[in-house]
């Protein structure tokens, strides 16, 4: 087995959901500090010519987007485990969060968060606006189950956690979301799990 090596800073969620799998995988690996300066460098352009966090490399493959590597690592190094059932119905529901995390999650908290603390240029009223859409509808579904996509934790779940975990960095509250933080929760107790470094929190947005 190759020594994976993992590209990314640790205040990154996309990074985080990466990290998470691997270490809930017992895969060893190479953590690589990758700072704006890194992902502007041509060394780093060859592996992701869009100069983005993650990027994982697995002897020869070169894999980028959080979501793609977590794929890659389920089906390579847990297939047929419940990280990305392979029923029909389940594979479906795991891809409809993984597309939930790509869209309303990254441009609602996770844009918040980065407006907030890293003054990224975003528009923090469409990201709140769009958290305050979401984050009941997530509420409701998680009212009747443990997680979002099965019966059992799924990429789904952790492609999501990162961002819903650190959305009061973004100055959005959970605190009128008792499901959310019941699974947020569950996501923590499970073996393997660690923690982003925590950012001061901002003013609450109202959503």
């Amino acid at each position: 087995m190759n020594m994976l090596k993992l590209y990314g800073t640790p205040l990154s969620g996309h990074v985080h959901r990466v990290a998470l799998l691997l270490k809930m995988l017992e895969l060893p690996h190479e953590f690589i500090e990758a700072g704006a300066e890194v992902r502007a460098s041509a060394a780093f352009r060859k592996l992701n010519p869009w100069g983005q966090i993650p990027v994982l490399v697995d002897g020869d493959i070169v894999i980028s987007d959080s979501n793609a590597i977590l794929v890659y690592l389920a089906k390579t190094y847990a297939p047929d485990s419940h990280w990305l059932p392979n029923e029909p119905v389940a594979a479906a529901l795991t891809q409809q969060w993984l597309c939930k995390a790509a869209g309303e999650v990254r441009y609602g908290p996770a844009s918040a968060r980065l407006i907030a603390q890293f003054g990224t240029d975003e528009d923090y009223a469409y990201a709140t606006k769009l958290a305050g859409k979401f984050l009941p509808h997530l509420e409701q579904h998680l009212t009747a189950r443990d997680f979002l996509a099965t019966d059992r934790v799924t990429l789904a779940d952790l492609a999501c956690y990162t961002y819903i975990a650190l959305a009061p960095e973004g100055g959005i509250s959970l605190d009128a979301f008792p499901a959310i933080r019941q699974w947020l929760t569950r996501i923590e107790q499970l073996p393997g799990f660690f923690s982003t470094p925590a950012l001061p929190l901002p003013v609450k947005a109202k959503v």
